[in-house]
């Protein structure tokens, strides 16, 4: 069943597409639209999908990506839940560090990136030898901790550099260990739908067109944004979700299809300098736009997303973005009070979608048993 849309000043195809779980591609088609980059405020819109739109091939086979500026080997492995050294036995590269915008990628199908092993060492922290491509925060998420704590373990003063074969202490407490396979995560204090964050059976309930590769590999870095956020009670997780299952389609974009050159020149984003709309589109799970939000977002977490904004879309970073853009907004208040309406205002600027939101939101409480 359609529905219609009136454009707004500042929207782009892309961010519509993704408010109500469609594609770029079938809302032009719905609407004779030959550049999606050209849309005007005023323009009505017919919406050929709803709530619960078809989910992406998750067959084993491969697939083919083109690397983008400012692309990373393990970036690219986050956004389609591979591997590192999948992606580089793949593509024949012999340097994990080394890949240029352009070159052609073969995206491996099969098994789901995996968390790795680390030996228990005394007092409750192990040891993590870093990999060639690995982020502290990517390292955060797949051993349930934080970027501070782990830099504070460390001794590190910049988190953004690390390097191959540095022999990292990953501190204890928390959760225990790293999240992976099918299982909740488990422990004192870390039950799912609480402090702990949610487990996949959780995760694949409240979205259910998520595959389970997909999910496995982004479930560590969604649970360590929201204990890193204080999104910790199954009634702040349920509004949390409900807005990022709306605003990605069920985690199936991080980036904004779109170029992003309908934001060129918007002062009110910060977009300030020549080719700043296509610098800085939206990317993440709730869309991070502008240079000026760039930068506020990259300072408060200890990322330099300004002069990296791709980074915004590998899901190490993408669920932080989102999470603080919910702390900067006092969100977590709202959900304590059970105003979801108040939150999608925040998050939409208004209510576009707001019945596909809502759907999410009554499953997410019921999953968690807020």
């Amino acid at each position: 069943m359609s529905q219609s849309y009136t454009i707004r000043s500042g929207d782009t195809l892309g961010a519509v597409a993704r408010r109500f779980n469609t594609s770029v591609e079938r809302l032009a088609q719905a609407n004779r639209i030959s550049n999606p980059d050209r849309i005007l405020a005023g323009q009505q819109l017919v919406i050929p999908d709803g709530f619960d739109a078809a989910p992406a091939s998750s067959s084993g086979g491969s697939r083919g990506y083109t690397v983008q500026s400012g692309d990373t080997l393990s970036g690219i492995a986050g956004r389609f839940g591979t591997t590192v050294s999948a992606l580089a036995s793949a593509n024949g590269i012999s340097n994990p560090n080394r890949i240029f915008a352009g070159q052609r990628l073969t995206i491996p199908g099969g098994a789901p990136a995996q968390a790795p092993s680390a030996p228990p060492a005394s007092g409750g922290s192990r040891s993590y030898t870093v990999q060639s491509g690995d982020t502290l925060s990517g390292i955060a998420g797949r051993f349930g901790t934080t970027v501070s704590a782990l830099a504070s373990a460390n001794g590190i003063s910049n988190p953004n550099r690390i390097f191959a074969g540095q022999r990292l202490t990953i501190p204890g407490g928390g959760g225990g260990g790293p999240v992976s396979g099918p299982g909740p995560v488990t422990g004192p204090g870390n039950e799912p739908g609480t402090s702990g964050g949610v487990s996949l059976q959780q995760l694949r309930a409240i979205m259910p067109n998520l595959s389970v590769d997909r999910a496995q590999q982004l479930l560590p870095h969604l649970n360590s944004a929201m204990r890193e956020a204080n999104i910790n009670t199954p009634r702040r997780q349920a509004a949390f979700l409900a807005q990022l299952a709306h605003e990605s389609a069920q985690f199936r974009y991080f980036e904004e299809i779109a170029s992003g050159a309908a934001y060129e020149g918007r002062r009110d984003l910060g977009n300030t300098q020549p080719g700043d709309g296509v610098r800085f589109k939206g990317r993440g799970p709730i869309q991070l736009t502008g240079r000026s939000n760039y930068r506020a977002a990259g300072q408060a977490l200890g990322i330099d997303l300004e002069n990296n904004p791709h980074r915004a879309a590998d899901p190490d970073v993408g669920f932080r973005t989102a999470a603080w853009f919910w702390n900067s907004r006092n969100l977590n208040a709202y959900a304590d009070a059970g105003n979801f309406d108040a939150i999608t205002y925040r998050v939409n600027g208004g209510y576009n979608g707001k019945a596909s939101r809502d759907a999410y939101y009554q499953r997410a409480l019921s999953v968690l048993g807020a």
